[in-house]
Parts: C-alpha cells; sequence; structure tokens
C-alpha cells in the first residue's frame, strides 16, 4: 500500500469525491444564482492516518511530493494550501484536528476546469468528518470548502463547486440555487448523453486570470443597481443602464441565470443544447472568460451531427468543453472533433480518457 510506503503505518480511513463539470449556470454562483451541473465519474481520493510527530505530512502522489506543515506556519500556495484552509477553519469551528498523515490520489485533470480544487477540499473533509467523528453535514463541508479556497487560496469563488462535488452524482444533473443552497436532481435529457473534451489549455484562476475582477464588477453593478446580488434581476433590459464592461458583465448572468431556469423544465434535448451555445457565446462576447482554443473547440463541437450543443465549462481562461450528444455517439463524436480540432493547428492535452457521463 502506498500510503504505508510513504508513512509507514496504515491510514485510518479513506475517502474520496468527484471533480464536476457544469452544464449551465457559469458564473452565477458568486451572484447568488442558479446552476446546473453535474458529478463527472473521475474523483480524488484521500487516506487518512494519525502522525506519529508534532507535525502534519501531505503526500501528493501526482506530484511526487510530500510537505511537512505546522499549524504555526504559513500556508503554502500549492495543492497543501486546500488541505491547511480547510483545518484552519474547523478549527475556527471548534474541532483541532490532531497531526494527521494525508495520502492524495487523483484522476480529476488540473487546470481543465473540472473542480480539481473542490474535489481535494471534500474529499478532506469528508475523511476528517469519518475520522474524528465530526457533526458536519454535506452542505456545511461545501461551505467549509468553498471558505478554505477563497481565504487561503486567494480565488473568490462562488459555491457551485463544493455543492456539486459534495451532493451531485453522475446520474442526475443537480440544479442549486446558491442563495438559499436548496438543491434537487434533474433528469438529463432523454436520449442524450455528455461529452467532455479538454482544450488543452490549462487555466489558472486564483492569479492573473481576471476571475477576481469579474465578481468584483458583478458587485459594483448590483450596487449602483440596487439590489442585493445580480440574481435580483431577471429582465437583461435592466442592465442596458450600466456603464460597460458592467453592462456585459450583468447581462451575461441574468442571461445564463435565466437559461438555468428554463433548462430545469424538462427541456427536449435540441432545446437544452440550444441554451448550452448561448451560454458559451454570452461568456465569449459579454463575460469575456473564454480564449481562443476553447472557442474554436466549441465551435467544432457545435458543427458535429449528434452534437445537440457545446459550451466551455468552468470558470473559463482555458479548460475545458462539455457537449450533449445523443447517446452511443460519444466515442465517435470525439474522434472527429479531436481530428479536426488538432488539423487546425491547436496542440496539447485534448481528450480527458473515458472523461463520458452517461445520461
Amino acid at each position: 500500500m502506498q500510503f504505508q510506503r510513504v508513512f509507514g503505518t496504515l491510514p485510518h480511513t479513506t475517502a474520496s469525491a468527484p471533480g464536476r463539470v457544469n452544464l449551465l449556470g457559469e458564473h452565477t454562483d458568486y451572484n447568488d444564482g442558479f446552476v446546473l451541473p453535474t458529478a463527472i465519474p473521475q474523483c480524488t481520493t484521500v487516506e487518512i492516518g494519525f502522525s506519529s510527530d508534532a507535525l502534519h505530512h501531505f503526500y501528493s502522489a501526482e506530484y511526487d511530493e510530500l510537505i511537512n506543515y505546522s499549524d504555526d506556519d504559513t500556508i503554502p500556495q500549492n495543492f497543501v494550501s486546500y488541505i491547511c484552509g480547510c483545518l484552519r477553519l474547523l478549527e475556527k469551528e471548534g474541532y483541532k484536528v490532531p497531526p494527521i498523515n494525508l495520502y492524495i490520489t487523483s484522476n480529476v485533470p488540473i487546470g481543465a476546469g473540472l473542480s480539481s480544487s473542490a474535489a481535494l477540499e471534500i474529499a478532506t473533509l469528508r475523511g476528517l468528518r469519518a475520522l474524528l467523528n465530526l457533526p458536519l453535514d454535506d452542505v456545511r463541508l461545501a461551505q467549509i470548502g468553498q471558505q478554505a479556497e477563497i481565504q487561503y487560496a486567494g480565488l473568490n469563488c462562488g459555491i457551485m463547486d463544493q455543492m456539486a462535488s459534495s451532493l451531485a452524482d453522475t446520474n442526475t444533473m443537480l440544479f442549486i440555487d446558491t442563495r438559499s443552497l436548496e438543491c434537487r436532481p434533474v433528469p438529463f435529457p432523454a436520449g442524450t448523453e455528455i461529452l467532455i473534451i479538454d482544450s488543452g489549455e490549462s487555466h489558472k484562476l486564483a492569479a492573473g486570470s481576471g476571475y477576481n475582477e469579474r465578481r468584483a464588477e458583478c458587485e459594483e453593478s448590483a450596487r449602483i443597481l440596487g439590489v442585493k446580488a445580480l440574481r435580483d434581476i431577471a429582465d437583461p433590459q435592466a442592465v442596458e443602464v450600466l456603464p460597460e464592461p458592467l453592462k456585459r458583465r450583468s447581462r451575461h448572468v441574468v442571461t445564463e441565470n435565466n437559461r438555468v431556469l428554463e433548462a430545469v423544465k424538462s427541456l427536449p434535448a435540441e432545446r437544452f443544447g440550444e441554451l448550452m451555445n448561448a451560454s458559451h457565446a454570452s461568456q465569449r462576447d459579454d463575460y469575456e472568460v473564454s480564449v481562443a482554443a476553447v472557442d474554436a473547440l466549441a465551435a467544432i463541437l457545435q458543427s458535429i451531427p449528434g452534437v445537440f450543443g457545446a459550451r466551455l465549462t468552468g470558470g473559463g481562461f482555458g479548460g475545458a468543453c462539455v457537449a450533449l450528444v445523443e447517446s452511443g455517439k460519444a466515442g465517435v463524436i470525439a474522434s472527429e472533433a479531436i481530428d479536426r480540432y488538432q488539423r487546425a493547428g491547436y496542440k496539447g492535452r485534448v481528450l480527458v480518457p473515458d472523461m463520458k457521463v452517461n445520461s
């Protein structure tokens, strides 16, 4: 066992959490809005045991790196920041975590916009909940995970990723009201499955990407319009009074919320796909979080027979596209899309292996 190889003992508990892909509702969660993600089969797994000394020891199999950490240390700005953030927040709630050994394995792609960080946060919190018998439900784990990312990893994110990793499954979409945190499963359109293809352009949201800037623009727009959050506006015409770029940022949020609310009404696949295509255009033109490689991949997918709709997924600035396709055709469509994408001159990690969700 690899845990024993690294730490010399056996783990006391093991926990996993999935990555997620978002069908609709991008950049709406930090506006108190509506989102529609689903879990993906790929997950992050942590094995946890008690440390024999006064330090925490964190090992990442992907990075082949062991980091030793004291509760008095400054939190490193790497994969450990998500873990240490969770430890700090648990302590603030009165749950002191004794020194632990933690071993991480994951097949959630990093930099593809599929919430590898949220999967790590939720897997860690699930493991600690089991290890220490903590009285925390799945929603509370999501809230702690979100705050760990905001306070200790520098990304002023919404709560969709952590809610999806904590509560979603691969069989249905999960409709989440990010203001009330109420959620319910929603079936995929009949006769469809989901295909996820990585553009090969890794995204980085925490530093220099514009993600935090977009949130600040939305909050300023809400202040000018006199509402708590942009979720409180349903008519896109109401944002036309705003200066640029606030008008376009707000227009995306309002129309994206409306797309989610329509999508949960048991739509046929054709209409659901139209909403996905419109979402991509809105993120490209109004929210300006797409890049040339992702736009090219989305356009290729949208043009292939058997694809109902395709859009970027995740925070943008690189990452993956998600497509709603006819059941049984994901493999053929992926091959054609990848071939055309590469012939267009785009390179890098293109197809995420086994990244198909059956519905």
